[in-house]
């Protein structure tokens, strides 16, 4: 077998337009041309020796081998990067303050506070696990420097839009009944009001015409999932951190609404923030992306530009 060595500046064009869903938005965030990323994935086809791309309607999406080079890549390019951070911030120390909404705290967390420690050990981080609208508000009173959130309606002046990420029908991973019968009104799950998914769950239902009630309500997402797990009822949240024990369902098929998208918010407390919150940034935008469904971090759409 021939040995390869791939060349990080292409895998980094590669995953940046798989992460924006456009080789064209990766060329004007990597400061370069269409034709130069066209060329540097052609380059990446003939190093891989295999397509990773394949014909998907009018536009292009990637083969098995192509699935499996996007996550090596992302791999490769985290340890280059958390390498040049270690070289040349060494020096950062000081504490910061991360804030993250439920869904992200076993999905995004742990591998964040590794990838930070490994890289600046003198760096204390304080974090907390929080619902979106008292994150968005720790914000703004300063006490937090940095947050992944949903928008849950405050307009914050320092926010990045992430992804608009689909809400989903939640049911039990073992399809125990739950009272979806005609007629009987639909049990529902939700957090505590006020919840953002709460309200988007219930003036669904209502615009749809279709009869619910509230048949278990909890302060934290793990009473959510259990009691989901148990069939007292079907809640909504993503497709990202959901355990083992529900399953995200098909609105057509349980003859359920269809749900609206949701935005997912990277907050920080200031314009420019001090280097140690920057970095941290860095990192939990790349983590939070990651952690994406493939649907959102991956459109047919956007590969037409390297067709």
């Amino acid at each position: 077998m021939r040995r390869v060595t791939f060349d990080l500046d292409v895998l980094r064009s590669f995953v940046t337009g798989m992460e924006l869903g456009s080789f064209a938005k990766a060329a004007d965030r990597l400061g370069r041309s269409t034709s130069a990323v066209s060329a540097q994935l052609k380059k990446l086809e003939e190093q891989a020796a295999t397509p990773i791309f394949r014909k998907s309607g009018r536009g292009l999406a990637l083969t098995e081998a192509g699935e499996t080079l996007l996550g090596y890549a992302r791999r490769l390019l985290e340890l280059n990067d958390e390498a040049a951070a270690a070289i040349h911030d060494v020096e950062l120390e000081g504490w910061v303050r991360l804030g993250l909404q439920e869904d992200f705290g076993e999905a995004v967390l742990p591998e964040v506070l590794g990838r930070f420690a490994r890289a600046h050990p003198k760096v204390k981080i304080e974090a907390r696990i929080a619902r979106s609208h008292e994150l968005a508000e720790r914000i703004m009173s300063g006490s937090l420097d940095i947050a992944l959130a949903w928008h849950s309606g405050e307009t914050l002046p320092y926010s990045q839009h992430v992804a608009d990420v689909q809400m989903r029908w939640i049911g039990p991973a073992k399809r125990i009944e739950t009272s979806l019968r005609d007629g009987e009104p639909l049990p529902l799950v939700a957090l505590e009001a006020p919840c953002l998914l709460r309200t988007v769950a219930t003036e669904t239902l209502d615009r749809a015409g279709l009869p619910w009630r509230m048949a278990f309500s909890s302060p934290s997402l793990g009473g959510i999932w259990a009691a989901v797990a148990a069939g007292l009822g079907l809640t909504i949240r993503t497709d990202i951190g959901l355990p083992a024990s529900v399953s995200a369902m098909t609105p057509e098929i349980a003859g359920l609404p269809a749900l609206p998208k949701m935005a997912l918010l990277l907050h920080r407390r200031d314009a420019e923030p001090e280097p140690v919150a920057a970095r941290l940034g860095e990192i939990l935008l790349e983590a939070a992306r990651q952690a994406l469904p493939e649907t959102t971090r991956t459109k047919d759409a956007g590969l037409r530009a390297v067709a």
